[in-house]
Order: C-alpha cells, then sequence, then structure tokens
C-alpha cells in the first residue's frame, strides 16, 4: 500500500509539474508576444508628446495621463520593469500607429526625437523672432536674442548684429525640439548660404556691392512694400537715388531708428542716428529687418525705371514718379484722401458717443 501511495504521488507530481510548466510557458509566450507586438500600444492619430525634461517613468505615465493618450497602465509599467528602460530623455516625439513595448521605450530612452517645423516670418523685430522661436523651439527668447549679439559668435560669424539678423531668411526649418539658440541660428545661417550666398553672390558683385549690402537694402524694401508685385518697383527706385548721389529718404530706416513702426512725424526725419537715411547718405549701416528670399531677388534684379519718388495711395501700394514736382501732386492727393479718412473716423466715433 505505500508503494502504490508513492507511486501515485510521483504521478500525480508530475502531472502538476506538466501543467505548471504549460501554464507558465503559456503566460511567458503572452507577455512576451506583448512586449514584441507592434501593436501593444496603439496611437490611433498622430500624436505630438513632449517631454520638458529628461524624467523617470513616473514622469513618462504622468506625459501620457496629460496627453490623454489610451494606453494599459499595469502593462506599461509591467513591461518598463521587465525590460530594464528606467530613465527618459527630454524631447519631441510624433506617435502614430503601432508599438512595441520595446519600440516605444527605446525610443524614449534613447532620444530619438521627431523634428518639428520652425516657421520664420519675413519684415519682424529681434524681438519678435526671439519669441515666435521660443514658441516653437524649447528655449528661451532671452538666449535666442543674447546669442544674435554675442560678440564671439558675431567676430567668428564676421557679422554685425544687424547683418546677421537680416540672414536669417524666412522660411519652414525642420529642427530638433532642443535645438539650442546657437545651433538653431547655425542651421538658418546655412540655408541663407545655400539659397542666398551661393546662387547669388556673383550677381550682388556685378551691382558693385556685397551680399550684407543686398540684404540690408532688401530690409527696406521688405518694411516698405505692401505689394509683392511693387518689390521691384521700389528697388529700383532706392537704387536710382544712391546712383544719383540723393539720400535714400527712406521712412522705415526712420522707424528703425526710433525702435517703433508708426506714422512719421516732421521732427522724426532730423533724429540723429546711424540708420536715419534722411540724415545720412548711402545704405545704412545694416539690415532693419529680416527680408524674404522674394525680397532679396527683387533688389537683385530691380525693375529699370526712372522713378525718384513714391507715395502712398488708398490701395495699399504707392505712386511713383519721376520729378519733385509730381511727387508734389500726388502727395497732396495722398495728404487730402487721409485728411477725410481722419474726417470720417471722428464722425464715426462722435455718432457711436451719440448713441451710447
Amino acid at each position: 500500500m505505500i508503494k502504490r501511495f508513492i507511486f501515485i504521488s510521483t504521478k500525480e507530481l508530475v502531472v502538476g509539474i506538466a501543467i505548471f510548466l504549460v501554464a507558465f510557458l503559456s503566460v511567458f509566450t503572452s507577455r512576451y508576444s506583448r512586449l514584441e507586438s507592434s501593436s501593444a500600444i496603439l496611437f490611433n492619430e498622430g500624436t505630438h508628446v513632449y517631454l520638458g525634461d529628461n524624467t523617470n517613468l513616473e514622469g513618462l505615465v504622468s506625459c501620457f495621463k496629460k496627453q490623454g493618450l489610451d494606453f494599459n497602465e499595469g502593462n506599461f509599467r509591467w513591461a518598463s520593469k521587465l525590460l530594464g528602460w528606467r530613465t527618459f530623455k527630454k524631447g519631441h516625439y510624433f506617435l502614430e500607429d503601432g508599438y512595441s513595448y520595446q519600440e516605444i521605450f527605446s525610443k524614449f530612452a534613447l532620444g530619438i526625437q521627431d523634428p518639428v517645423d520652425v516657421v520664420i516670418l519675413p519684415g519682424i523685430t529681434v524681438d519678435r523672432f526671439a519669441n515666435s522661436m521660443a514658441s516653437q523651439l524649447s528655449i528661451d527668447s532671452l538666449a535666442i536674442i543674447e546669442q544674435l549679439s554675442d560678440s564671439v559668435f558675431l567676430s567668428e560669424l564676421k557679422l554685425s548684429r544687424e547683418q546677421l539678423f537680416g540672414r536669417m531668411l524666412p522660411e519652414t526649418y525642420s529642427m530638433y525640439w532642443t535645438t539650442n539658440p546657437k545651433a538653431a541660428i547655425e542651421r538658418i545661417l546655412t540655408h541663407f548660404n545655400t539659397s542666398v550666398i551661393k546662387p547669388y553672390n556673383d550677381r550682388a558683385e556685378e551691382l558693385g556691392y556685397s551680399i550684407d549690402d543686398i540684404v540690408t537694402m532688401a530690409s527696406i524694401v521688405e518694411w516698405e512694400a505692401t505689394l509683392s508685385d511693387e518689390k521691384p518697383i521700389i528697388s529700383g527706385l532706392y537704387w536710382n537715388r544712391l546712383k544719383r548721389r540723393m539720400h535714400l529718404q527712406a521712412d522705415p530706416t526712420v522707424n528703425y531708428a526710433l525702435g517703433e513702426r508708426r506714422r512719421l512725424l516732421f521732427k522724426d526725419y532730423t533724429f540723429n542716428h546711424p540708420f536715419n537715411t534722411y540724415v545720412n547718405y548711402g545704405l545704412p549701416p545694416g539690415a532693419i529687418t529680416n527680408p524674404s528670399l522674394s525680397t532679396i531677388q527683387a533688389t537683385l534684379y530691380p525693375e529699370q525705371h526712372n522713378y525718384l519718388y513714391m507715395v502712398a495711395n488708398p490701395e495699399g501700394g504707392h505712386v511713383f514718379t519721376r520729378t519733385f514736382k509730381e511727387h508734389q501732386v500726388e502727395s497732396e492727393k495722398w495728404r487730402i484722401w487721409l485728411q477725410r479718412q481722419y474726417r470720417i473716423k471722428r464722425q464715426r466715433e462722435a455718432a457711436e458717443s451719440a448713441n451710447i
């Protein structure tokens, strides 16, 4: 009887072990397949995830929750522990479709970022440029301004602050979100070199000017031209003035000297400043803004004409004239139109006040 009891217990033990192994292998296989499955965690719609700092698993889970991502937190934590991923890098990550746990954790842990589009607009100020860059990258606007003014950096480039900013060519750039200020500016300079210096340096020399001179003139045209079609006309007008040794008399340079864009007063034109082209001959010392490529091209290839003067018109453009006498006539028309608009505005405001 004792021998029979031992035999049965051994058999049952073997069966039990077999069942345990099958169950274990089943669970192991199931979990392993989840680790390697390309659909372990799904992102049905493209999702941008920003990690503001290097973080741990808790920080990553918290970030996913704040983004409203649909994921199994228990499985997520289990996979992280099993795979050994503990720290995750700051950056921008674009997630779409499905990932295995190995893929998702390694992406964040190794900092395999996805670039972002950085848009630079034409005709902006340094402050607006810095604020725009800071809103699109993980950098401080003050750091951008400091980089544009860094004496060592400017010395290496052999550029002034204004010349450097003039080269911040408007475009949509692909950059990593964690790009630092210097690298971001160098990225833009590389594009400027490819898009402006290489194709147009010979043309600039043909005109008798440097690339920076061209950019300086283009920056004036950028602020002056409301209509794209007028860019080559305005460019030609300013080149005509320089050829005749006239003062450039470009209102945008006075605005730059004053530090604000507004309607100018008579006293503003006498403001003593290196950039005021009403009191200084020739081009100002540098660009007053960052001109677009189309404006630079219009400056390099101006329309050939004999215009020397221009005045704004009600349509948002300009009336161009060859003589000062013609200019006076058109200026008077503009003055009368403006007075009429001010009068209409005052009458409307008075009527609105009366109805309150």
